[in-house]
């Protein structure tokens, strides 16, 4: 089976791990009303489904990450997006940033940057993202970090209950 194939498989079988999640939360739970209406969520209740599906999809990258030794921190940004939300996540990050140093006359159009003024907008860019990349992938905030045994509480985020 070719790497492609397997991975798409990989991550079609997170995706259904991720909606069985939301499906469990929304129909065992005593704080989600049988038959809600998707419109008529509250943003607590889109909360706990969204958890659910995230936890479980993060879950399943994971497993599949130490079945073939790989680190599960890797298989986790493998979405097979183009472009990786982890990549959009590094670009978006550093906007704020980019805005403030390249000093640039934004009420101008692109077509009136000088070539000068693009490459040393390219280049502030360039040197963000570098940046932001660098932490993003050898920050201390990585996504996956041995916490608590959760299996003592429960089975998973859907066990919890969440009727406040």
């Amino acid at each position: 089976m070719n790497e492609t194939k397997k991975e798409n498989e990989r991550l079609d079988k997170a995706t259904a791990a991720a909606i069985a999640a939301a499906r469990k939360i929304a129909n065992n739970s005593t704080g989600l009303p049988p038959m809600t209406p998707v419109g008529r969520l509250s943003d607590h209740q889109w909360g706990w489904l969204m958890t659910g599906g995230i936890f479980a999809w993060i879950q399943t990258r994971h497993e599949q990450a130490i079945e073939d030794g790989l680190d599960p921190e890797q298989a986790i940004h493998m979405t097979g997006l183009t472009p990786s939300p982890c990549d959009v996540a590094a670009v978006r990050s550093i906007l704020p940033m980019l805005a403030d140093q390249a000093a640039i006359d934004w009420s101008l159009p692109l077509q009136a940057w000088s070539k000068d003024t693009m490459t040393n907008f390219l280049l502030a860019a360039w040197q963000l993202i570098n940046k932001a990349e660098l932490a993003r992938d050898q920050g201390p905030g990585k996504i996956l970090r041995k916490t608590k045994d959760w299996s003592k509480e429960g089975d998973s985020i859907a066990d919890i209950p969440f009727d406040r």
